[in-house]
């Protein structure tokens, strides 16, 4: 029933949430310290460590967020992730509260089932917050009159083998649970009914800290590279915090016996969750400074090496539907970048940055982008996420008409060499020449006018240059054949000219609904 409420919960909170989650992750997170900030308060909303890491691994693979920025979230994540603790040492072990929670499950699961809109996603908050404080009360009955759970010697938490041993054991307790959370609030019923020692709880909670890690560590395998440094960091960070923590542990108990001798009035779910809560702030706190050696042996890790590009995608999704959105996004903009630098190319213009992909490599990335989006199924996206998928698959459509378009050379060139069109080519090489610094600075608003402005400049412009290569064929000024190849190449550039219109609309109206732009809108 507690892990049943857990999940309720989680999913209620992150629909209500997650999308502002992601906006504030994104406007927030400019230092390491605002990031620890974000990090701490959006694990603390979502009650999931695991939500917020995996969400910055899918950020930092769409190239939303830097390698070094990140850490201030994994940072904080750790910190939030201590909430539940609070709450079920402060509310569900103290108060007997339960008969007040049984109605509003009642209530959250007609919300559920009946609302609309929001009113579902609070439904599911309420319910599963009322499911966990039933769960609480359940394994509390449960454990009272059972007695010490490990009676043996060998995990009594009083000696370096058998707390490594526990620490193993919670770590493999989160890995089952899929959440640290519960495995740390069941570990409190336990101790506050006597089933565990407070060694014994200390040990287990350091363990539930680092396996809480292996969700993000998973979700980063086949990232890109920053994207697998930050699912390290995560790893490398938990294990010194749990480190330290082992270090610290008999400290903490011989002060605890200090000031309450032989445990007389100690409140030991307060004292479990105090160390709980302590051990990652001091992590936090020592670690802010050292971020940049911290990045710097992350990096050293793992190494840079010419790999794939952001175009490219794995063979399969990732389970996280969010993380695997973010990636189709940065893979359909980085081939859109790649197009924009070859059509320059073509042109007659100077790249602002070299070309990485020319024709047969973008259709081949193009393929693997069309493969990874026919694996996203509707059924399971939220409502955002759907839309987002929608725009990406118009998107793909026009990347791909684009790429049909960039193998007509023959028109290509008539288009830079014909005196009679330079006005239209240099007002597409201007547009052209001004993409890659919007989507650098992710100014979709103004990159959506400004794209929408020249394709309507440009259909003006066929209408207008075809009554004159008509006109100029009739006097005999330009050959039948000359005045088809021109025509041809001004069909081309309002064609162009129009794909960049649908990409932009598109892929900007999926990045700002699903709250990738970092607060910039214009």
């Amino acid at each position: 029933m507690f892990l049943l409420g857990m999940t309720v919960m989680t999913e209620g909170l992150r629909a209500l949430a997650g999308r502002r989650l992601r906006a504030t992750l994104l406007r927030f997170t400019r230092t390491p310290l605002s990031g620890a900030i974000a990090g701490a308060a959006g694990t603390a909303l979502l009650q999931s460590s695991s939500a917020t890491t995996v969400a910055t691994v899918g950020f930092v693979s769409a190239g939303l967020i830097r390698f070094e920025s990140s850490l201030g979230i994994i940072f904080g994540a750790n910190i939030g992730s201590t909430g539940l603790g609070w709450l079920v040492a402060v509310i569900g072990l103290k108060l007997n509260i339960t008969s007040l929670f049984t109605p509003a499950i009642l209530v959250g699961a007609v919300l559920r089932l009946i609302g609309r809109q929001r009113t579902p996603a609070i439904g599911s908050a309420l319910a599963g917050f009322g499911l966990v404080i039933l769960g609480v009360s359940q394994l509390q009955q449960a454990m009272a009159g059972h007695g010490p759970l490990l009676t043996t010697t060998a995990l009594d938490g009083l000696d370096l083998i058998s707390r490594l041993q526990l620490v193993l054991l919670g770590l493999l307790a989160t890995l089952i649970t899929q959440s640290s959370g519960a495995g740390v609030a069941t570990t409190l019923t336990g101790l506050a009914a006597g089933a565990l020692t407070l060694p014994q709880a200390c040990a287990l909670v350091i363990g539930m800290d680092v396996g809480t890690t292996v969700t993000a560590l998973i979700a980063s395998l086949g990232g890109s590279l920053s994207a697998r440094r930050t699912g390290l960091a995560h790893v490398v960070f938990n294990l010194a915090t749990a480190l330290m923590a082992l270090v610290l542990l008999p400290l903490y108990l011989k002060g605890l016996d200090l000031a309450w001798p032989g445990g007389m009035g100690l409140d030991v779910p307060f004292a479990l969750t105090a160390f709980h809560t302590g051990f990652n702030l001091l992590g936090v706190v020592i670690a802010l400074p050292l971020t940049s050696p911290f990045a710097a042996l992350i990096r050293s890790l793992v190494p840079e090496h010419r790999g794939p590009g952001p175009w490219q995608l794995g063979q399969h999704p990732p389970a996280d539907l969010s993380v695997a959105i973010n990636l189709a996004l940065a893979a359909q903009g980085a081939l859109w970048r790649q197009q924009i630098l070859l059509l320059i190319d073509t042109l007659g213009g100077q790249p602002p940055e070299p070309v990485q992909l020319h024709l047969e490599d973008l259709a081949r990335s193009l393929g693997q982008a069309e493969h990874f989006l026919d694996q996203l199924h509707l059924v399971n996206l939220n409502r955002q996420q759907v839309e987002a998928l929608l725009h990406l698959l118009h998107a793909l459509d026009h990347l791909q008409r684009l790429q049909g378009r960039l193998a007509e050379q023959e028109r290509t060139q008539c288009l830079q060499s014909a005196e009679t069109l330079a006005a239209t080519r240099r007002m597409l090489l201007t547009l052209l020449l001004r993409i890659p610094g919007d989507l650098d600075q992710r100014r979709w608003l103004a990159l959506q006018k400004r794209c929408s402005m020249v394709a309507s400049l440009l259909d003006r412009q066929l209408d207008q240059e075809r009554h004159g290569l008509i006109a100029r064929s009739a006097d005999g000024q330009l050959s039948l054949e000359d005045r088809g190849l021109q025509l041809d190449a001004l069909r081309w550039a309002q064609r162009v000219g129009h794909h960049l219109d649908r990409l932009s609309d598109h892929l900007g109206t999926a990045t700002l609904g699903l709250g990738l732009n970092g607060g910039r809108n214009a």
